[in-house]
Parts: C-alpha cells; sequence; structure tokens
C-alpha cells in the first residue's frame, strides 16, 4: 500500500493529545475507482476486504507511532442527529463484527480516549470540532440537509451539555468538499436555505447562461453556523479544497466526488479523536 496522508489544519498539531485527518483517495487498496485508492466507505462496488485494509491503514496513519485507536463511524441519513460515544465504544460494541456502523445519525463527539469517531464523505461538508481545554472533540457530516437542519450547532450544543464545553474555547475546521464553484442545485434548496437562515439567499450565485445555474456555497454556511453556535471566527478554518475539481499535480483527482464521478465513487473519512 502507497503512503496514506491526510488534509491537516494549520494549529491543530501542536494539540499533542489530538489525533485527526481528512482522508483523500491516495494511498489505498482499492482498485474499482481506478488505481490505488483508499476507499473507506462500504460501497456496492468494492471489496469489503479491502475497505477493512483501507481503514485500518488510515487508523493507523491518524493514530501514529503504533498506538491503537478503535474507529467509531454512524449509518449516515442526512439528518441533524448527533451521537454521544462513550466508553462501550472501546469493546468494539458500536461496530459490527465486520466493521460497520451500529449507531444511526451524522455526527459523534467524544471525549474518551482511545476512541477515534469519523464520518463519511464524497461531496458533503465534514466539519470537526476541538474543545482543547475539556477534551472533547465532534465531527459532523452536512450535505445540505444536514446543514438546513443544523448539525453543527447541535453538535455543539450536545458538547457544552456532555462535556461542559464552552463555545468560545472550541476550535472548528471545515473540511475538503464540493464547493461553490461546482455544486449546481435547484431552487428548492434556495428556498429552504432562505426559510431557515436570515443570510440563506447570500449563499448562492447564479450563472445567466441559459438554463439560467444556481450554485450553494456549503463552506460558507457551515462556517456561519459554526459562528452562530458561539464559535469565535479566528478559530475556525475553512479548508477550501473542492472535493469535484481539485487536482494532484499529475492531473489526478485528490478526493472522490459523488457529483462529479457520476454515483460512482468511494468514500473519505474524516475523523478526530484523544490519544490513549
Amino acid at each position: 500500500m502507497a503512503i496514506i496522508e491526510s488534509v491537516r489544519v494549520p494549529g491543530w498539531d501542536s494539540l499533542s493529545w489530538l489525533r485527526y485527518g481528512f482522508s483523500t483517495r491516495a494511498g489505498g487498496n482499492s482498485s474499482v475507482y481506478g488505481g490505488s485508492s483508499l476507499n473507506l466507505g462500504w460501497t456496492k462496488e468494492d471489496d469489503p476486504a479491502n475497505v477493512r485494509t483501507n481503514r485500518a491503514g488510515f487508523v493507523a496513519e491518524i493514530s501514529g507511532r503504533g498506538i491503537p485507536m478503535r474507529l467509531v463511524t454512524a449509518r449516515q441519513v442526512h439528518s441533524a442527529v448527533v451521537r454521544p460515544v462513550g466508553s462501550e465504544a472501546l469493546d468494539g460494541s458500536l461496530e459490527t463484527p465486520e466493521g460497520k456502523a451500529v449507531l444511526e445519525g451524522d455526527g459523534l463527539v467524544t471525549d474518551v480516549p482511545g476512541v477515534l469517531i469519523a464520518v463519511g464523505t464524497a461531496d458533503c461538508v465534514p466539519v470537526l470540532v476541538v474543545d482543547p481545554v475539556r477534551r472533547a472533540v465532534g465531527a459532523f457530516h452536512a450535505g445540505w440537509r444536514g446543514t438546513v437542519a443544523g448539525i453543527v450547532g447541535t453538535g455543539i450544543s450536545l458538547m457544552k451539555d456532555q462535556y461542559g464545553s464552552h463555545e468560545g474555547d472550541l476550535l472548528a475546521a471545515v473540511g475538503p468538499a464540493i464547493g461553490a464553484c461546482c455544486y449546481a442545485v435547484g431552487e428548492e434548496v434556495r428556498e429552504q436555505f432562505a426559510a431557515a437562515f436570515r443570510y440563506g439567499s447570500e449563499l448562492f450565485r447564479e450563472e445567466s447562461d441559459e438554463p439560467v445555474r444556481l450554485y450553494v456555497d456549503l463552506w460558507e454556511a457551515n462556517r456561519r453556523q459554526l459562528i452562530d453556535a458561539g464559535v469565535n471566527s479566528g478559530r475556525v478554518t475553512v479548508i477550501g479544497e473542492c472535493t469535484a475539481c481539485s487536482r494532484l499535480p499529475d492531473g489526478g483527482r485528490k478526493y472522490f466526488s459523488h457529483r462529479a464521478e457520476h454515483g460512482s465513487a468511494g468514500r473519505m473519512l474524516n475523523a478526530i479523536g484523544i490519544v490513549p
């Protein structure tokens, strides 16, 4: 297997107890999506044995120095449901024998050392949150439906309730996701955003070519939700890489993209945890 690298957040590596990373498609054991790719999702096209190997490699890369960590994911349903993950995760009770998720929802939070929580994406927005004071973390999957439903605010509220987190202490990162450059949507999406947020209409741009095309900025939508939830704007990092059009120096795709690859795409994992 090639070297696995994850996208990092400036400043976060100074937290010696923190483990995190946004995966790319490079460095894996899967061939079904072209080359040797790091598919981390249980997709119908890929061999589950490849996925297990890829996940083990990714967890090892995130954990570092041979430190064992237990990966916990969720069966994502484009909701605003966020689940707390406790010490029961350490015995494997939150995954099936095959390694698939038991919990249903689109966000996970934990303060348990040795647990690596993660959400899967292939265009949707991954948001990672760190409480460096209480040593608690959150991972949220925000597609347009989850964004409209306010999953980021729900997750931060749960961190406050569960761990005593204070909004002003939090760090957050909006990870690689489809950008406003590529994410064309219908008018019904704009209507839902406009109804949900005072700034909803500002998140959209139109291209005047016929037919008129409408694009939404989910990066900015989630950045604003973080700020509305009390996170200081200077403590929010937007990675700013589009999963649909970001390219490697050789011209290959850097990420999986459900939209750009017409529905046949692998999945990234966006993980965060506390070193045991």
